[in-house]
């Protein structure tokens, strides 16, 4: 590995930004002050640090702009849209801080006679959270506020490609008054950061990506010394079901952004549709003239809707995947050549009927915009099908009729279920998942049970 860390951006190829790796002197300073910073603020009110995380969120906003372009010239994502990854920041930012003093208040017990009993929820120590690149401010808020209103301390290793996320975060923390050591951003390598996850003092650790990087982190606590927590968001395969009953219009239009948003480069796009048989014709075309819609082209020009992919061989896998799916039968129907830009990491979408689960696009993470529709007889067909995956973070279900959502629901081996809506992470639910997702909950009140640990009160006041 190089000795630099380089961002090479997918609009054009060139290297944004460069930063020096930090050593593992850099990493054994970070968490001995992050140790010495957390023993006193476990001791600053919650009060107080619902205050400071609070203005470090408006810091961060004011930068809009400035931050907005910084994500498409990291991430290829279009600049028309970068304003809604600081709103989702914002969102999750707010509300995990406005349930704080539910979340974190003592647990006291019924009366019993001659004893006052109560659970206090403790902050574990030092979190390090390992955030992607794809969505960077909104997947790295989901454990770095709560932790640090729970009393934790933070080191953030961002993704190589959106390092200056990680900095940019430091920097309105730091504006707000959070005490130094804290927080840290360091830019580290996979070797350096199995050291920092192998420390005694590291308690908990935050993975959002690949199941293979989720793996290295399972191996790299089974190796160390001390005994983290883990929780590990591995992406998805995530189906959406269109229902006889269903509206068509709003269901093509919202499953074309769950799809293709970001160039579908998220954990929980959509990448498979069932389409009751009685309404697939009607549903493919409003589908194909949605997506027809999209203009695919440089994402700092205000018309672009589709940007490029994070790199040229992510696009690259998307086409094999396309390929052999042609190959075995599938039918594509947009046609890359009305897109001039396309090539390299520019990547038209492209929709596939006559799919099946033989093939790959509808059974491994594609993580770009494509997607396979598939008819079906039913909800049994419907619900058999979406449950044939290794994956379950997210399933939509398109009707008319919430009972019927509920109890398919039911059914679903998913972390979060969908009704006329999809590809949207609401911070007052839990998000979680389900087989090779992954384990673990962030977001909602539970999200703060995994940041911190419940010691027990038993005090015998009478004898």
């Amino acid at each position: 590995m190089s000795n630099r860390l380089r961002i090479t951006s997918p609009i054009d190829g060139s290297v944004y930004a460069e930063r020096d790796w930090a050593d593992d002197a850099t990493v054994k300073s970070a968490i001995s002050s992050a140790a010495a910073a957390q023993r006193v603020w476990r001791a600053t009110s919650l009060d107080e640090r619902i205050r400071i995380l609070g203005a470090a969120v408006e810091r961060l906003l004011a930068r809009s702009d400035v931050i907005v372009e910084e994500l498409s010239w990291q991430m290829g994502r279009p600049i028309n849209a970068g304003g809604g990854e600081l709103a989702g920041f914002n969102e999750r930012a707010r509300h995990m801080l406005s349930i704080a003093p539910e979340c974190l208040q003592d647990q006291v017990q019924p009366p019993k006679a001659g004893f006052q009993r109560w659970i206090r929820r403790e902050p574990l120590g030092l979190v390090f959270t390992i955030a992607p690149w794809n969505f960077p401010y909104m997947t790295a808020v989901n454990s770095v506020w709560p932790a640090l209103a729970a009393g934790n301390a933070v080191i953030l290793k961002h993704a190589q490609q959106t390092i200056l996320c990680g900095e940019r975060l430091a920097e309105a923390l730091r504006e707000a008054g959070l005490p130094a050591g804290l927080f840290q951003a360091l830019p580290l390598t996979h070797d350096t950061a199995a050291r920092l996850i192998q420390h005694e003092e590291t308690r908990m650790v935050c993975f959002t990506g690949s199941v293979r990087g989720g793996r290295s982190v399972m191996r790299a606590v089974a190796d160390g010394s001390g005994f983290p927590a883990t929780g590990l968001e591995l992406g998805g395969k995530d189906p959406a079901y269109v229902r006889a009953d269903a509206d068509i219009d709003h269901a093509a239009v919202g499953l074309a952004d769950g799809a293709f948003f970001n160039s579908g480069q998220s954990c929980c796009s959509i990448e498979r549709v069932y389409v009751d048989a009685t309404v697939f014709d009607a549903f493919i075309e409003r589908l194909v003239a949605e997506t027809q819609q999209l203009r695919l082209g440089n994402p700092l020009a205000r018309d672009t809707t589709l940007g490029p992919l994070v790199n040229q061989a992510a696009a690259d896998s998307i086409r094999e995947q396309v390929q052999e799916a042609v190959t075995a039968g599938a039918q594509p129907l947009i046609n890359p050549d009305d897109y001039s830009m396309a090539g390299g990491a520019y990547l038209p979408p492209q929709i596939l009927i006559n799919v099946d689960h033989s093939m790959r696009v509808m059974t491994e993470e594609s993580f770009g915009p494509i997607i396979g529709v598939m008819p079906v007889s039913g909800d049994d067909e419907a619900i058999r099908l979406m449950n044939d995956s290794e994956y379950g973070l997210t399933a939509a279900i398109w009707t008319a009729d919430a009972a019927a959502a509920a109890s398919l629901g039911d059914r679903l081996e998913t972390g979060t279920v969908f009704m006329n809506r999809c590809d949207y992470l609401d911070p007052a639910l839990a998000w979680t998942g389900v087989g090779r997702t992954g384990r673990g909950c962030t977001l909602s009140a539970l999200g703060y049970e995994h940041l911190t640990r419940p010691k027990s009160f038993h005090l015998r006041i009478a004898t």
